[in-house]
């Protein structure tokens, strides 16, 4: 089925309202004779027909939701898709006429739409969720107080769900994603990103301090050469594993006591440090 009726985003409301405005809006016979032609030669003519009637439908439902702070186009955009769907779905033969079926289609896909790009956070998984997400601003205004004081028990007893459930939606609802490359004034170079600090540590510091800890790590692999084996694997248990073992655990591994292994490691610490000290110049 052909995307030639979706709005480009770069083409104004008036002007995609001009277009759309020029297609007839069908009778119930000619809605049901080209419903019959696609559901059952697959006309795909007819169903571009279908859909370019309903498209100013469309509008009208996403115009509903413009409070939620996305552009008009887009949710009609979404809508459209919902039409689309709804007309490859539509069964003529059940009496009602395509757009009371395509409606639901047509908010599913806005509503999806919404949630999905609301924030990067998930903020609604389940139907009950959804519905609460779209509920809840209409409930609110609805049963303000006079002072504009919200009630939120009031609330969730309307809308048939707990107090946690409201309050948790709200403070969902509260906290947009607020793009890095939005522009801080209209017409402006600066966006939001050239300002936030670059918190990370200087480049050169860090490959420095990279070069120097490898070559540390080659100059100990060295002293540990010049150790005897026992020495060698006493270092290692004691001071390089990740997980070092208590004086008693090795001494009980040789047999040996608590204060000769301490002498062992005592040796072999002053062999590296000696292997590690700088010759002095002649």
């Amino acid at each position: 089925m052909s995307t030639a009726f979706l709005p480009a985003v770069h083409d104004g409301l008036d002007h995609y309202m001009q277009q759309i405005n020029r297609f007839d809006v069908l009778t119930r016979q000619q809605e049901y004779e080209l419903a019959q032609r696609y559901r059952r030669r697959g006309d795909l003519e007819a169903a571009h027909r279908l859909i370019c009637a309903n498209l100013r439908f469309v509008v009208k439902i996403a115009n509903e939701y413009r409070g939620y702070g996305f552009k008009l186009l887009d949710l009609i955009q979404e809508g459209n898709i919902g039409l689309m769907l709804a007309v490859k779905k539509y069964h003529p033969e059940r009496g009602i006429r395509l757009i009371s079926y395509a409606v639901w289609w047509i908010r599913a896909y806005i509503h999806n739409y919404i949630i999905r790009c609301w924030s990067l956070v998930k903020i609604g998984t389940t139907q009950a969720q959804k519905k609460l997400f779209f509920k809840l601003s209409q409930t609110r205004a609805l049963l303000a107080g006079r002072d504009g004081r919200e009630d939120p028990s009031l609330i969730a007893d309307h809308l048939e769900v707990s107090d946690a459930e409201v309050e948790e939606m709200a403070l969902r609802m509260s906290g947009r994603d607020a793009s890095l490359n939005v522009e801080l004034s209209e017409g402006s170079d600066y966006t939001l990103l050239d300002i936030l600090a670059d918190e990370r540590g200087n480049q050169e510091e860090i490959l420095a301090e990279k070069q120097e800890s490898r070559v540390r790590a080659g100059q100990v692999r060295a002293a540990l050469k010049v150790l005897n084996p026992r020495e060698r694997r006493i270092i290692h248990e004691r001071i390089l594993s990740d997980a070092p073992r208590t004086l008693q655990e090795i001494a009980d591994e040789y047999g040996i006591s608590r204060e000769r292994v301490r002498q062992v490691e005592a040796n072999a610490m002053r062999k590296m440090r000696e292997h590690l000290r700088p010759v002095a110049p002649a």
